[in-house]
């Protein structure tokens, strides 16, 4: 938008050509010009030419004054326009756009069409978006009145920014000049609002009537002006209309001024008579309205005893106007012309103001089309600008492309060869080079069948192992009595039940699930978080002492307590906890043992410490073919004969080319940590270490526990049965005892080494034949059976399938990452002692 250098209000009256200059200067609006031209005679005269009147006026006035860089705002006769003025409901604000037109084909007497009208809301406010205690002013002049208006200053080129009606225009001066200061420090209460004002502008053939509180305003016309006293006076006194204009403005200097006063009195009584008649239905419609005072502009004014008539004949004080009291300009406001008609400069003062915006009416009836012309047309030369320089851009474009393309012809020859032959040439080698991309495609498509096959039969093969590896891990990470040697039977005289650290399983299930989240959930997820915090305090405090006290007692107050204790941390750390996902397996062990005989590390307490904690961070080695290691596998290395570490493969190097014999075909593999590397035959197997999360064994937990049965009786396997039968013999009868060996699943007796194995109960003694085989006389008599304490639990833990060669490969992988420094898996078991682990792996 341009940016205007201040703004003239214009005021075209029946008697006079009134126009003022205003521009805002530091906060404040200063008057820098005005002009005041006085008709030959008063438009509304018979014998006048109006429209040369008003032609010849703003001639005068262009020929005195410049329009450049300045609005142009005009007031129009409030008898030329509409007001009404609407209380909506409570609504969104956004929705009042919507009410005021529906209100405006309600209350405007025209087509839409014909009318050019604008609103504006007053007063009020907003909660949460909605208006309330608001009231709409709606203003609308027939169109063609408009254009009427508008036409002089068409003629002479002036186009007009603002048009108002007068007495709005009346009410912004006032709201800011007279009611201003009293208004900076009021709230708006519509229950009990501030006293209103009442404006009287005279004019020569209306008055408007303004009555306004400063936030709020109503206003009328009354047909009764000036000139109605002059008429009167032709009347009553028989003088033509131009010496009774003359006497009326020189009222004082009369022969008999009391009979002037008494030819015009008729007038002021209907004045008085219609200014009441519209106070009161002021009043009628706004009760809570309080009127104090009242302000009277216009020429007409100066008639001698005006302003005290009206206030005895109203009943309130006619307030004193003699100057603007927040105009500034002292050239303007000095000037002997401005002085002498400053009462009738209140319409120009009101559309400097709102064309300065500060005013609180802010209303335009200029009709929107021609607001859009003007836009268009101000915009035309840029238009006409940006597609001139398109053009020659465009013109630029062709005479730069020209010579180039001249270049692409196909009868140009460069280096003896012409572009088209140039361009057959690139085509042959495009055809070629997509044909060679085919064909290519073709066998990366083969390629990759093949390795899948390739894949499928070496994954075969190492599916077969998957369950015979798991069986070895899990024997793996089953707890053995120190001192005693896999595969010995110890005595129970030497090492009791009790001290045996053994944990027994008697059988083994496995169950299947898409998504293991499904296992994942309450009570496996509570044991588990539970278990944890229990695996977190070893020394057998706070939560752990609590559980493992109730588990031995078996005490209901300090299971109570325990339960309690631990399902507390385990509601603040259940949110920490992932839980497994994708698909795997199940596996439940049914398991239990004997050792219960140290409160400190007996039934849930052993588990934890042995079986569920190798679960969790133990490793297991198996035989792998010596080419199918790579940098970054784990093998188990026998540093001494009693020590067997894991290290990581650093390098490998395959034997030398046309090696024939298993001595020539030798790998030399280099460890980290060990200085000379290992020579390997090629037929030989090489111990890869695994950890438990390699082997897919994760989230271990104890599901199911009961008290320790600490009166469990166990047949003695010393124990024999007395004599029977004949001298000399008889048949014992075999004495059931507990195996220490066997891999049945569910629990059938067998016999292999390694105790803690998976065996159930097995065979004992045969009974002896004879009378050596029953009990002597003077030996000890042995007990048949054994008082125990037995501790029967359930393990369950997710398996996810990896065969070898993914593991082989995601150690490979995580070496590598590692080295370049993308945080890859450390050393797997830390190079712990792995004799046990790796037992038959080599």
């Amino acid at each position: 938008m341009p940016k205007y250098a201040g703004v003239w209000g214009i005021d075209i009256g029946q008697a006079a050509f009134k126009a003022l200059r205003c521009r805002a200067e530091n906060g404040q609006v200063e008057a820098d010009a005005f002009d005041f031209i006085e008709y030959p005679k008063i438009l509304s005269q018979p014998e006048a030419d109006a429209e040369t009147s008003v032609r010849t006026a703003i001639e005068q006035f262009l020929s005195r004054n410049d329009l450049k860089g300045y609005k142009v705002a005009l007031a129009v006769s409030g008898q030329s326009g509409l007001a009404k003025f609407f209380k909506p409901p409570p609504v969104e604000a956004k929705r009042i756009p919507d009410i005021v037109k529906y209100e405006a084909k309600q209350q405007i007497p025209f087509a839409l069409e014909d009318v050019v009208w604008d609103f504006q809301q007053m007063g009020g406010g907003e909660i949460e978006d909605f208006a309330v205690e608001t009231e709409v002013g709606l203003f609308a002049m027939k169109r063609d009145q408009v254009y009427r208006a508008m036409q002089p200053f068409r003629d002479a080129g002036i186009e007009l920014d603002i048009i108002q009606l007068a007495p709005l225009s009346i009410y912004n001066f006032v709201t800011y000049d007279v009611l201003g200061e009293s208004l900076e420090d009021v709230v708006y209460d519509p229950d009990n609002p501030n006293a209103s004002l009442v404006v009287l502008s005279m004019g020569t053939e209306t008055t408007d009537l303004v009555i306004t509180n400063g936030f709020r305003v109503w206003q009328r016309s009354i047909p009764l002006g000036g000139n109605h006293f002059t008429k009167q006076l032709t009347r009553e006194l028989k003088l033509t209309f131009a010496k009774a204009e003359h006497l009326k403005r020189n009222v004082r200097q009369a022969e008999d001024p009391k009979m002037v006063f008494q030819a015009m009195k008729p007038v002021f009584n209907d004045l008085v008579t219609e200014v009441q008649r519209s106070i009161g239905y002021f009043q009628g419609i706004d009760r809570k309205a309080k009127i104090e005072q009242a302000v009277v502009l216009g020429n007409a004014v100066k008639l001698p005893g005006m302003p005290q008539y009206l206030a005895r004949h109203l009943g309130f004080e006619v307030k004193d106007f003699h100057a603007f009291a927040r105009l500034k300009g002292d050239a303007v406001l000095s000037a002997p012309a401005f002085r002498d008609n400053l009462l009738s400069f209140g319409a120009c003062y009101g559309l400097c103001l709102q064309g300065l915006d500060v005013a609180p009416l802010k209303t335009n009836l200029v009709p929107r089309e021609v607001m859009t012309d003007r836009l268009v047309r101000a915009k035309k030369p840029w238009a006409v600008a940006a597609v001139g320089a398109l053009l020659l851009g465009c013109t630029f474009n062709i005479f730069f492309h020209y010579r180039p393309l001249k270049k692409a012809a196909d009868d140009y020859t460069a280096a003896g060869v012409t572009w088209k032959q140039a361009c057959d040439e690139i085509t042959a080698a495009g055809n070629l080079s997509t044909a060679a991309k085919s064909e290519d495609d073709s066998l990366v498509g083969d390629l990759g069948r093949i390795t899948a096959i390739g894949e499928e039969l070496v994954g075969n093969a190492d599916r077969n192992l998957l369950w015979l590896e798991m069986l070895k891990t899990l024997n793996t990470a089953l707890p053995q009595t120190p001192g005693i040697t896999p595969g010995e039977i110890p005595d129970v005289d030497e090492i009791p039940f009790d001290k045996r650290q053994e944990i027994h399983i008697q059988q083994v299930e496995v169950q299947y699930f898409d998504d293991l989240k499904a296992w994942f959930a309450e009570p496996v997820k509570a044991k588990f978080i539970e278990q944890r915090m229990l695996d977190a305090d070893p020394a057998g405090t706070g939560v752990a002492a609590a559980a493992s006290g109730a588990a031995a007692s078996g005490a209901a107050a300090s299971g109570a307590a325990a339960s309690g204790a631990a399902a507390s941390g385990a509601a603040s750390a259940s949110a920490q906890v992932a839980g497994p996902s994708g698909k795997g397996w199940v596996m439940q062990l049914n398991c239990y043992h004997y050792f219960n005989s140290d409160r400190q590390r007996e039934g849930l307490r052993h588990v934890l410490d042995t079986l569920i904690d190798r679960l969790k961070r133990d490793s297991v080695a198996f035989p792998v073919a010596v080419n199918r290691i790579r940098a970054g596998n784990v093998i188990a290395h026998q540093e001494a004969p009693d020590r067997l570490r894991a290290h990581r493969v650093v390098a490998i190097t395959p034997p030398a080319a046309g090696a024939r014999t298993p001595e020539e075909a030798v790998y030399q593999i280099q460890l980290d940590g060990v200085q000379n590397p290992l020579s390997v035959p090629a037929n030989t197997r090489v111990p890869v270490v695994f950890s438990m999360e390699e082997m897919g064994i994760s989230y271990p937990v104890v599901l199911q526990e009961n008290p320790i049965n600490r009166e469990f009786r166990l047949p003695n396997p010393n124990y024999e049965p007395p004599e029977m039968g004949y001298p000399g013999g008889g048949m014992g009868s075999p004495a059931p005892g507990p195996s220490s060996g066997g891999a049945g699943i569910d629990g059938s007796g067998g016999a292999l080494d390694g105790s803690g194995s998976f065996g159930g109960t097995g065979g004992g003694r045969v009974g002896g034949f004879g009378r050596d085989a029953g009990a002597k006389p003077n030996e000890p008599s042995v007990p048949q059976y054994l008082v125990v304490p037995r501790y029967d639990f359930i393990v369950q833990f997710c398996w996810t399938e990896f065969p070898l060669t993914e593991r082989l490969e995601k150690q490979v992988a995580d070496w590598t990452a590692q080295q370049q420094g993308q945080g890859g898996a450390g050393p797997q078991g830390n190079q712990a002692d792995l004799a046990a682990n790796v037992k038959g792996g080599a």
